[in-house]
Parts: structure tokens; C-alpha cells; sequence
């Protein structure tokens, strides 16, 4: 279960459903449709976000051994617990069997680029475990666009069985815009606050990455200006959420508003926490706190499809 990162793969299954169900389904009631995934599209949707993270966390644990015996020594799992042989067999089927569930859900909803996606993703995590990880930007930006992508899996999903039932009149809806625009804005919440938790990261194994010969982002630019860029990132996601609070969002701006509240104390201020832990962070655990408030915030983000 370690190995696996039980807690996060479930956060991944709580992700697509919460999007359904909390996002996807008032939009389509908002244009007078039911909820149109069947229950079993979306559980195979859920299964295969699940297995295909847990088979990406286990095939990064594989190649990740040198690493992380110098960084979490007592976490290593890999050859400790369970053998680098058993590990590959495990990614495989974990992965295998999450490429199974996504491309069952892409046939029944005939959509090949659900399809494609879902052989592409694992793919994407093979390599970024063996060799992107360890390029400047490059695997940062890979895990944080595959998070991203999570929300934008159940508007393409939606849409596509949209196209099934409706196709004569969905062109002339705004209906898959709207699904789109709103599953979206969740994804890039998820792909900049996954950008940033993969930076500090990136900080707090920074020792076993030099050792290693890695090119992370604080190795080529220094612990200064990593911490320089991750504040800009916290400081645009900051400005995002501002604008879309002000100009998008059909909610009055006050503070008897429980969105505005939500936002203020469920997503700003543990942004700005996380600033302030980044920025008097030192040691490898300092960072671990940083991470933690992000992930929190992450939470927070995702229970806010609930509250709007």
C-alpha cells in the first residue's frame, strides 16, 4: 500500500467522481439534461485514473532506488519489501489493467481520443520515471499537465456521450463550451498547484538528486531563484483565482458569500502559508510542511466544485 500511494491514488478516483458529479452533472441540469454518464462509465473511469497512478508510482519507486536511499532512506520500499522484479510485474499489471478499464469507457462511449489518452498516459509515466524526471522542467511539467488533464478526462467523456445521444442538435449548444470551460478551470488549478508541489519536491531531494547528476530545476537555477519562480507560480495562481472570483463566477463578491469565505480561507490563505514555509524552509522536513499545505490546498480546490 505503500508503495502504491494509497492515499493519493484514492484522491485520484475522488477526483473524477467529484468532478462528475459535483461539476459536469449541474452544468448539463443547468441546460436541461439528466446526468448522462452511466454509473459504470464513470467507475471505469475512476478505475483507470487509480491503477494507472498506481502503477506510475510503483515504476517510479523502481527506477528511483539510488535516489531515494539517500533522500528518504526510511521509505525505501523497492528491494527492501518487495523486489525490483516483483515492482516491474506489479507496475505492469496495475498499468495494464487501467489502460483496460480506460479503453472499455472509450468504447462504450465511441471516442478515440479517450482512447488514445489513456495508452498514451502510462506511456508518459514510464518515461518519465526512467529519464524526464531527471531533465531540466521537463518531468515538472509532465505530471503537472497529467493532473491537469484528470477534469478534462470527465468533459471529454461527457461530450462524448453527448455526441451518442444528441449529435443533431449539439452543434448548435454551448453546452460542450460550458462543460469544457468549467472542468477546465479545475484542471488548471490542478496543473499549477501540482507544477508548484513538483518544484518543492524538487527542493526538498535536491541532495540526492545532485549526487545523482540530475538537472532539477533547484540543481541548474540554485535553492534562490527556485524559490523566486515558485513564488511567481503561487502569486499567478493567486491572480487567476482573483480574476475567475471577479469576473466569472455568479456569485456576489462579500463576505456573507460562503464562496467568497471558501476561497479566502480554504485556498488563499494556505497558499500564502505555503509561501511563508517555502521562503523559511532549510532542511528536507521544512519542505515536506510546504508540500503538505499544498496538498491541503489542493483539497480545498477540489471540494470548492461542491460549494459552487
Amino acid at each position: 500500500m505503500r508503495l502504491v500511494r494509497w492515499g493519493n491514488v484514492l484522491f485520484l478516483g475522488a477526483l473524477i467522481w467529484v468532478m462528475e458529479k459535483w461539476v459536469a452533472t449541474p452544468v448539463l441540469r443547468e441546460a436541461g439534461f439528466g446526468e448522462q454518464l452511466p454509473w459504470y462509465v464513470t467507475l471505469l473511469l475512476m478505475c483507470a485514473a487509480m491503477l494507472i497512478g498506481a502503477g506510475g508510482y510503483v515504476i517510479n519507486d523502481y527506477f528511483d532506488v539510488k535516489i531515494d536511499r539517500i533522500n528518504r532512506p526510511d521509505e525505501v520500499v523497492v528491494t527492501r519489501s518487495v523486489s525490483k522484479p516483483a515492482a516491474m510485474r506489479l507496475s505492469i499489471a496495475l498499468s495494464g489493467t487501467g489502460i483496460a478499464c480506460g479503453i472499455a469507457a472509450a468504447v462504450l462511449l465511441r471516442s478515440l481520443t479517450l482512447g488514445i489518452l489513456f495508452v498514451i498516459i502510462p506511456g508518459l509515466l514510464w518515461f518519465y520515471s526512467s529519464s524526464y524526471k531527471r531533465l531540466f522542467l521537463i518531468g515538472n511539467l509532465i505530471i503537472a499537465l497529467l493532473a491537469g488533464l484528470t477534469p478534462l478526462i470527465v468533459a471529454m467523456a461527457n461530450v462524448a456521450q453527448l455526441e451518442l445521444l444528441y449529435a443533431s442538435i449539439l452543434p448548435y449548444m454551448s453546452l460542450p463550451h460550458d462543460l469544457y470551460c468549467w472542468l477546465g478551470g479545475f484542471g488548471l488549478f490542478a496543473f499549477l498547484l501540482t507544477w508548484i508541489r513538483e518544484i518543492v519536491k524538487d527542493l526538498q531531494d535536491q541532495m540526492g538528486d545532485r549526487e545523482l547528476e540530475c538537472h532539477s530545476m533547484p540543481i541548474v537555477w540554485g535553492e534562490k531563484w527556485t524559490k523566486v519562480f515558485v513564488t511567481g507560480l503561487i502569486v499567478l495562481t493567486i491572480a487567476i483565482i482573483g480574476h475567475l472570483w471577479y469576473h466569472v463566477l455568479p456569485f456576489p463578491i462579500s463576505w456573507s458569500s460562503l464562496s467568497t469565505r471558501y476561497i479566502v480561507f480554504g485556498i488563499v490563505i494556505p497558499l500564502l502559508c505555503a509561501l511563508c514555509l517555502l521562503w523559511a524552509a532549510k532542511i528536507p522536513s521544512d519542505y515536506k510542511s510546504c508540500q503538505q499545505i499544498l496538498k491541503l490546498a489542493m483539497v480545498f480546490g477540489t471540494l470548492y466544485s461542491y460549494v459552487i
